[in-house]
């Protein structure tokens, strides 16, 4: 027994050994290998047909009930993967024939290869395809009122699989297998003793069954085709080229710029963000220019000065940010805050909506309230520094998606409350 056990492992080991080799090579010669689903769950159900070996005077049906099998097979590429699958089978007597039960369970691993992909299927049709698959693996065979105990064997499996795509989510397929055993010494009947060969038993199934695509992309490998390839690398190129364009004419290509509507002819660093040295969310020039400019007492000045603070303010240039989950705005910021005072103080008729942001970070609802709490801090800084709570409005307009969630430092942009005058 142990040695029978030992020969199908090693076949097992050294089939997997060449099907990951030829599925390495062919994964690095696959445009867009990570552009699609790899894993997949088979579940089927059918017939089956013991073509030997039998004693005489036992027979099954011609279609004989039941069959069912259970995979779970990846894809390292469109045109080849691996499955591990589990089977059972059930064999009894034809009618006006001697009775019998017997049962096999049995567990295989195989190589995959994807005819419908290799045989550009997707040329004419993207709804069918066409697998075909075969490997090792080993069975037991069990029998209700014939042998005792257990038999176990090695086989070698070998079928094709039809596949109807129904969704991006679901095939319906319809399997034909074949399947040799070894060294089995019991018939399927379970009253005989089988052949002394070491090939001895064959049996057929025929099932029908559902494949369900696990993954978040859109297509599975077994719809990848060579179009979607060229769309691919189509869609990459279309988006470097857009990427390249500098929507704020800042210097830096949207690309990789983290602040892509900066104000024109203002100073950015390399990453397309506004000079400010001293971190108050106000670009240094601009600041510069209001320190010279903001509160001089002629008429002309005071109204030019007015105009640019509120195109300012409601622009979205001065803010109040805040560290990572904290309604505590950070000092070095406070500075924002001080430049809507000044304009309340200013044009007493004037009114101001202060709205706080959240990052992505977190559940939705948890960032409304965050962003909620930003805003209701600022607005206490704003009544603490001699403004009437009358004159504020404070809303939480929860996360701000317009960043890379996967940047920290566009992710610090965001954590912000800003301002609206009117």
């Amino acid at each position: 027994m142990k040695k029978k056990f030992a020969s199908v492992s090693l076949l097992i080991l050294s089939f997997a050994a060449s099907a990951q080799d030829i599925s390495t090579t062919s994964a690095k010669n696959t445009l867009e290998n990570d552009s699609f689903d790899k894993w997949s769950i088979e579940l089927n159900g059918g017939v089956n047909k013991p073509l030997r070996t039998m004693t005489a005077g036992y027979s099954t049906a011609t279609l004989n009930p039941f069959h069912a099998d259970l995979g779970a097979r990846y894809m390292f590429s469109p045109k080849f993967g691996l499955k591990l699958d589990f089977g059972y089978d059930k064999f009894q007597e034809r009618d006006n024939t001697a009775p019998f039960e017997t049962k096999l369970i049995r567990t295989s691993l195989q190589g995959v290869i994807n005819l419908g992909r290799a045989l550009n299927f997707e040329t004419w049709t993207n709804t069918i395809g066409l697998l075909a698959h075969g490997g090792f693996g080993v069975s037991q065979l069990s029998s209700e009122n014939g042998f005792k105990g257990k038999d176990y064997m090695g086989h070698g499996i070998i079928g094709l699989t039809g596949q109807i795509k129904l969704s991006n989510s679901v095939a319906l397929t319809g399997d034909l297998s074949g399947l040799v055993y070894g060294r089995q010494n019991w018939n399927f009947d379970g009253k005989g003793a089988a052949k002394t060969g070491s090939l001895d038993g064959v049996t057929l199934n025929a099932s029908v069954g559902l494949t369900f695509y696990l993954g978040k992309h859109e297509k599975h490998a077994d719809w990848v085709g060579d179009a979607d390839k060229y769309d691919a690398l189509e869609n990459r190129v279309t988006a470097i080229e857009t990427g390249l364009i500098d929507s704020d004419k800042d210097g830096v290509a949207d690309l990789y710029d983290l602040e892509p509507n900066s104000i024109a002819g203002v100073a950015v660093n390399t990453k397309g963000q506004s000079v400010d040295n001293n971190k108050n969310g106000v670009p240094d020039e601009l600041e510069s220019y209001l320190d010279k400019k903001y509160g001089q007492n002629t008429n002309t000045n005071t109204t030019v000065t007015n105009s640019t603070v509120e195109e300012l303010i409601n622009g979205g240039y001065v803010n109040v940010y805040f560290d990572f989950n904290s309604t505590k705005p950070i000092n070095s910021s406070l500075s924002g805050v001080d430049f809507l005072v000044k304009y309340l103080k200013n044009n007493p008729s004037k009114n101001a909506d202060i709205i706080g942001y959240a990052d992505e970070v977190g559940s939705s609802s948890y960032n409304q309230q965050l962003s909620q709490k930003r805003a209701e801090a600022v607005k206490s800084i704003v009544i603490n520094s001699g403004i009437d709570a009358s004159r504020l409005t404070v809303k939480g307009n929860g996360e701000d998606a317009s960043v890379n969630k996967n940047s920290q430092q566009a992710r610090q942009i965001v954590r912000r409350v800003t301002f609206q005058v009117k």
